[in-house]
């Protein structure tokens, strides 16, 4: 049912020059919503059953122009609701406009967003824009004080050459433009932005490739990296070892579920966690080599909530905080890894998140169940993954695991 609009003269509300105000009224679905014109009328100058001003009020003409010009606004925006077959209720219906529009350029924008972002926790969302924010900053060598409006399709090809330019890899050049393009929709949903002037209808987003290439290493290159110790292993090279090792023996789990592993998480031989990204549960048999590297860093680090001496509860205890804690670990432990995998030999560029790729290669390979490794990843569909890890039992999954090394 669509909503009826009407004027009328609201004799619940008296002013004190003994006027009523004039108020805007939307019923529908049995629910009404007021809203105030700002003109108020005398009694004696109002036909309340035809909720118009008599003829002889004194501002008749200029009360009579704003009622049709209300009443248009208003049935125009119910139309373009019925069209599109939106949802709505009386209080959305006249709330949405009186939203303001209110410019606001690009870096007024960012800010509000990566403020709104950090507040709420979203830390990952925060930084994605936040890179975004800095990628739009050098590429126009500017402060982004310009609006959205002037961001048009050429403008969105010199960005492309640009980055391209860089060197930029096709799925960061992806990210780059989807992350522009949300906060241009956003900035449109909040009225700073006009999206008469959207350049995304004519630049296409996905022409960019962003399927990723396989980042699996052998069977064997992972055992020597496992099994490869010297007498020069420096402490940080010993974790980066034990990550990698960890993340491969352990379903390939990712660096930042690492990160937040407590001993709570260890359970009569498994490994429960829940995944930060899915927020899928995870369930799975340890192996020996496993809890031997649980075992080494629970008895190093009495009295830590952590298991692996990534977060300090003491010190990073906001979202934000944890965040670039991890994000300086992992660049280290990478930054090891890779050096290893070059005085080993390994031509691939060797990093925690090969781990996970190169577990479910090693038992693809293996000739295990393509469902239970590659789909329970997602590679491609993560809704997908938690699907089919919720359809295997844990002993399929066990048995599974009996082929990495």
């Amino acid at each position: 049912m669509n909503a009826i609009v009407s004027i009328i003269c609201y004799k619940q509300k008296t002013l004190k020059d003994n006027k009523h105000p004039l108020m805007l009224r939307i019923t529908k679905d049995g629910k009404r919503k007021y809203h105030s014109l700002g003109i108020a009328v005398h009694p004696q100058h109002w036909d309340f059953q035809k909720n118009k001003p008599k003829p002889n009020c004194p501002d008749r003409d200029l009360i009579n122009k704003l009622i049709l010009a209300k009443e248009t606004e208003y049935q125009q925006q119910i139309l373009e609701l019925a069209a599109t077959q939106k949802q709505y209720t009386a209080a959305s219906l006249v709330e949405n406009k009186q939203k303001k529009f209110q410019l606001k350029t690009v870096k007024e924008f960012y800010q509000q967003l990566i403020k709104e972002f950090e507040e709420n926790n979203k830390v990952g969302n925060r930084l994605i824009y936040k890179t975004s924010f800095n990628s739009l900053k050098a590429f126009t060598q500017s402060e982004l004080n310009f609006y959205f409006s002037d961001i048009d399709k050429n403008w969105l090809q010199a960005y492309e050459k640009w980055q391209r330019n860089k060197g930029n890899k096709e799925t960061t050049i992806s990210l780059q433009f989807r992350t522009l393009r949300s906060a241009y929709n956003k900035a449109i949903e909040e009225k700073a932005a006009s999206k008469n002037d959207y350049p995304f209808d004519d630049f296409k987003i996905g022409k960019f490739k962003t399927k990723t290439r396989k980042r699996a290493i052998s069977k064997d290159d992972v055992k020597q990296i496992i099994t490869t110790e010297s007498n020069k292993d420096t402490p940080l090279r010993k974790l980066a070892k034990d990550i990698f090792t960890f993340s491969y023996l352990c379903g390939g789990i990712p660096f930042v579920d690492i990160s937040n592993l407590t001993m709570k998480n260890i359970q009569r031989g498994r490994l429960l966690y829940t995944r930060q990204k899915t927020h899928g549960d995870i369930n799975l048999q340890l192996c020996d080599q496993a809890r031997e590297i649980i075992k080494r860093y629970s008895s190093h680090q009495k009295n830590a909530i952590y298991l692996f001496p990534i977060l300090n509860a003491n010190i990073h205890k906001t979202e934000l905080q944890k965040q670039n804690r991890r994000h300086k670990v992992l660049a280290q432990i990478n930054k090891e890894l890779k050096e290893l995998a070059s005085e080993l030999g390994i031509e691939s560029k060797v990093t925690t998140y090969v781990a996970r790729h190169s577990f479910a290669s090693v038992l693809k390979k293996s000739g295990v169940n393509v469902a239970l490794i590659s789909e329970a990843l997602g590679h491609t569909d993560l809704k997908t993954t938690q699907i089919y890890l919720d359809s295997f039992e844990n002993t399929q999954i066990d048995a599974a695991m009996q082929n990495l090394l």
